[in-house]
Formats: C-alpha cells, sequence, structure tokens
C-alpha cells in the first residue's frame, strides 16, 4: 500500500496521551514514505510502525513534528537530509528493523533537536561498545533506548572515543554489514518481565479513551513503559 492523500484523511488522528496531536499509520504494509505534504504539517507525533519501510527517506520539511515512532519495520538506510526535513525531531523510535553498522546511523547524529533515540533490536546494537559510540557520537541524545544516558557513560564514551587513541579505535571498529550481522540471535533479556508486563496492562486498563489505549499498546510496542510516557518529557543529563 503507498501513503496517499486518502490513507492520511481516513486513518485515526488524536490527541495522545502526552496531549500531542498524532496521526496513526500502523500496520499498512506501507514500503515506502511518500505524500506526507498532505498532513500540512498538523502533528507533532505520527506513528508508522508495523509497516514495510526499508529507507528512511522521503519526508517533506515538517517543522511541527516532534515524535516519529519506525519501530517494526525494515530499515536500513538513513536519508543524509533528515535533519534538514524534520528540524523539530526530538523523539525517533526505529525498534526492531534493519540498521547494520555504525555507518547507518551516522547522519542520526545530525538531528542537533533529537533527545530521544531507540535502536534496540537492529542489528547494530548487538556489536561492541555499541551504546558508547551512540552516547558519543550523538552527545544531545539524553535517553537512549529507553534508558537515560548518564553523566558517567558521557565520560567514559570520551575517553574511549575522543582523542587520537579514540580515533584509532573508530577506525579499527567493523563498518561493513555482513550476512552473519543481520542473523545475530538477539537476546532475551530485553523483553520485559512479569512485573513490568503487569504494570503495562494496569495503565491500559485505566486508560479513559480508546484512543489512550492505542496509542499505550504503540509505545509497548516500541519497547516503551507507561512510567516512560509521564518521565519522558522530564529526562534530561545529570
Amino acid at each position: 500500500m503507498r501513503i496517499t492523500a486518502e490513507l492520511i484523511e481516513e486513518s485515526p488522528q488524536f490527541l495522545n496521551t502526552l496531549r500531542d496531536r498524532e496521526l496513526d499509520l500502523r500496520g499498512n504494509k506501507v514500503s515506502a514514505i511518500e505524500n506526507l505534504g498532505a498532513t500540512l504539517d498538523q502533528f507533532d507525533t505520527i506513528d508508522l510502525s508495523d509497516n514495510e519501510i526499508t529507507r528512511l527517506e522521503g519526508f517533506p520539511q515538517l517543522k511541527k513534528l516532534k515524535t516519529l515512532f519506525l519501530n517494526n519495520n525494515k530499515i536500513q538506510k538513513v536519508d543524509a537530509s533528515l535533519h534538514e526535513r524534520l528540524p523539530g525531531l526530538a523523539e525517533l523510535i526505529l525498534t526492531n528493523n534493519n540498521l547494520q553498522t555504525f555507518t547507518d546511523i551516522e547522519d542520526i547524529s545530525k538531528i542537533s533537536s533529537l533527545r530521544r533515540l531507540s535502536l534496540l533490536k537492529n542489528p547494530v546494537a548487538y556489536k561492541p561498545n555499541y551504546r558508547a559510540y551512540v552516547i558519543y557520537k550523538i552527545p544531545h541524545v539524553t535517553v537512549l533506548d529507553f534508558r537515560k544516558v548518564r553523566h558517567q557513560e558521557r565520560l567514559d564514551a570520551k575517553k574511549l572515543f575522543g582523542g587520537e587513541a579514540g580515533e584509532k579505535r573508530k577506525k579499527e571498529m567493523p563498518h561493513q554489514s555482513s550476512t552473519a550481522q543481520r542473523s545475530v540471535k538477539k537476546p532475551t533479556h530485553e523483553r520485559p518481565f512479569a512485573e513490568q508486563i503487569s504494570k503495562i496492562k494496569a495503565a491500559i486498563l485505566k486508560a479513559k479513551t480508546l484512543n489512550e489505549v492505542r496509542h499505550l499498546e504503540a509505545l509497548l510496542q516500541a519497547g516503551k513503559l507507561p512510567e516512560d510516557v509521564l518521565k519522558l518529557s522530564q529526562d534530561g543529563t545529570e
């Protein structure tokens, strides 16, 4: 299916739990991002999760957009001009995609407004020193993979990748994709524990509207816990 003006008009549009105006384009078997100019830049959040998108590109300039859900797609390429198209993007959720190497996420670092990023369940997230490298490369991100970036992590990342020794280490890091990387087994410890699942179910039961329920379910699929919804906008560096 293609994103058309008709699909946008017929898709759910609502105020989510953060009181942001959201467009829900989930689960439409969309393979490419296109025609979002038809939104007239009216939305704070666009949910494109559970589709078949392979490239993070095709955006018009959307100055209002703050949050972009793209979990459960097939993204393996990020447009070099994304920071120009989405100048106010603060949250980018790319959980469970196909970004393979550090080179594949290089252009994300250009989004100076970005504060919250998830690359969980991408092959790149299983590379040695992945978290330290992303913290070093994208220092303005305050929450990475739904975990607040600590001050000590920033110091350790700078020590690991800064200076001449760091430059040498970066050059020695593998940057090419491989079949082995694509088939890497993902550890099971990222699944929510029983207590977390109970909290999620309780939050969904307390939701007052169908739209709130759908939004909580979308956040759950992205790997986000209900308490994060309430605290995430307040997160910052220590």
